[in-house]
């Protein structure tokens, strides 16, 4: 760093500026024609499974699907990580590209990007985000990622030369941006539809300088930025600007900035194959040493430390006993730490809930009536409903440099993928 003298201009600026300067950047996205929004954009890849991919796109050649998922236009039980796979992709890609349905905006920009879901309603920036902040662990983490799904990721960006899929990120609300958002968005958009899960997607393009410059500054005030969904994506991204040595736009990805008081995290809940050899009373009898449990209980837990356990067609509200939530920090005291610590690992066996297949992981949004079809249906043992993760735990424990244990938020409502395109 270069030194000033104490008294110098220049001097109190260094002093009090935060460590950390968010460089986010205007770009020029890849979008689809307005007319055909509704049409073409679609969930993210790995929200669904390729079965239901293929019936989502079903009737539908505009479907993004056909890109992020183009395993549904081959054979079913091809190979997902094949070169057919990716190449499917591309083709599809270039065709919505060459038939003008999505079209590359002329200059940089930077996108307003609102989602109303039932009685939440967030509103985002669509940027840049650099990719050395990234690897100068500027943009904070909370989870690890695994190297089989950051291979797809990285294939998927080579092929297509585009990120397709944002990033979704975090700040600490700023109240400058919050009014030049809420101004901007009380303007008549350029994209606004209903998808069909009931979810409204809005968009605005912010291209007068002056406000773009207002964004830029404001940034570079942010103390931070967390990646709350998106860590395979962004760590792909990352891969690709190393093995192009920063070439072309390589060294910035694709992002959807909100901040953090617009936040809505929904559990992610639990579901297991068997009872690892216990008996239904020998569970229960080792239960009720760790919680106090109430039957019949809540399907949805009502505080931190409390969860549901769906068990021989009965709820059961579990809630820690308080010698085993005192004097915690903040990652051992999270609700998903403590059942894999005290439940799934002893209890259960399952040691790497990362790579066991006696787990299955069930997103909040498909409600406790999925987590009773599933062990109803015989194939699976119990399930347990959690508590969601706060977005404030989240940021304490990024700040710490800590990890949070897989699947532990859900966010929602998801980014649409093909809404806002990066060519790289």
């Amino acid at each position: 760093m270069t030194k000033i003298p104490i008294g110098a201009p220049g001097f109190l600026s260094l002093f009090f500026a935060p460590d950390f300067m968010a460089t986010i950047k205007p770009f020029a996205a890849l979008r689809p024609r307005t007319d055909l929004a509704a049409r073409i954009c679609e969930l993210p890849y790995d929200v669904m499974s390729s079965e239901e991919a293929r019936v989502m796109a079903e009737g539908n050649p505009l479907s993004f699907l056909h890109v992020s998922k183009p395993e549904i236009d081959l054979a079913p039980g091809t190979d997902l990580y094949s070169a057919a796979v990716y190449n499917q992709g591309l083709e599809n890609f270039s065709k919505l590209i060459d038939a003008g349905y999505l079209i590359q905006d002329a200059t940089p920009c930077f996108y307003l990007y609102r989602q109303i879901m039932g009685q939440h309603t967030q509103l985002g920036l669509v940027a840049a985000a650099s990719c050395q902040d990234y690897l100068d662990d500027n943009i904070k983490k909370h989870e690890l990622t695994r190297p089989d799904k950051e291979d797809d990721r990285v294939r998927h960006v080579e092929t297509l030369n585009s990120q397709t899929g944002p990033v979704f990120l975090t700040y600490r609300a700023n109240t400058t941006l919050d009014e030049t958002f809420a101004r901007i968005a009380a303007t008549i958009p350029e994209v606004d539809f209903t998808a069909k899960d009931g979810v409204r997607h809005t968009a605005w393009v912010i291209q007068d300088q002056s406000i773009v410059d207002l964004i830029e500054r404001e940034f570079e005030q942010t103390s931070k930025l967390y990646i709350a969904d998106g860590h395979h994506r962004s760590a792909a991204a990352v891969r690709v600007y190393q093995s192009r040595a920063g070439a072309g736009n390589s060294g910035r990805f694709l992002t959807v900035i909100f901040p953090h008081n617009q936040m809505q995290i929904l559990p992610y809940n639990r579901v297991l194959k068997d009872l690892h050899g216990l008996t239904s009373e020998a569970l229960m009898k080792a239960l009720g040493a760790i919680f106090n449990i109430t039957t019949p209980g809540n399907p949805r837990p009502e505080h931190k430390h409390a969860l549901g356990m769906y068990f021989e067609g009965q709820w059961h509200t579990l809630e820690f006993r308080q010698e085993f939530i005192s004097g915690l920090d903040p990652i051992e005291k999270l609700d998903v730490t403590l059942v894999q610590k005290l439940v799934l690992g002893p209890l259960f066996g399952i040691d790497d809930p990362r790579t066991s297949k006696r787990i299955h992981f069930v997103g909040g949004i498909r409600g406790s009536a999925e987590l009773e079809k599933l062990v109803d249906s015989g194939e699976h043992a119990c399930a347990f409903s959690m508590f969601p993760t706060s977005i404030e735990d989240l940021m304490t424990i990024a700040d710490a440099g800590g990890i949070m244990p897989p699947k532990s938020t859900w966010f929602e409502p998801k980014l649409r993928d093909a809404m806002f395109c990066h060519m790289i």
